[in-house]
C-alpha cells in the first residue's frame, strides 16, 4: 500500500488499519505503526512530498 500511495497525500496508519480491516484483518492502528517503524518506513507526515 505504501509503495503505491500518492506522494502528495500519503496513507495514514489509520487508513492502512481500515483497509486491512476491509480485507478481514482485525488489527489496531498501534500495531500498524509498530510494524511500519520496524520496517524503517517513516510516518505519513514525513513521507509527504510537495
Amino acid at each position: 500500500m505504501i509503495e503505491n500511495e500518492p506522494t502528495k497525500k500519503p496513507i495514514s496508519d489509520m487508513k492502512i488499519c481500515e483497509a486491512l480491516k476491509d480485507q478481514g484483518y482485525e488489527i489496531a492502528r498501534r500495531t500498524v505503526a509498530k510494524y511500519r517503524e520496524q520496517m524503517n518506513i517513516p510516518p505519513s507526515s514525513k513521507r509527504k512530498s510537495l
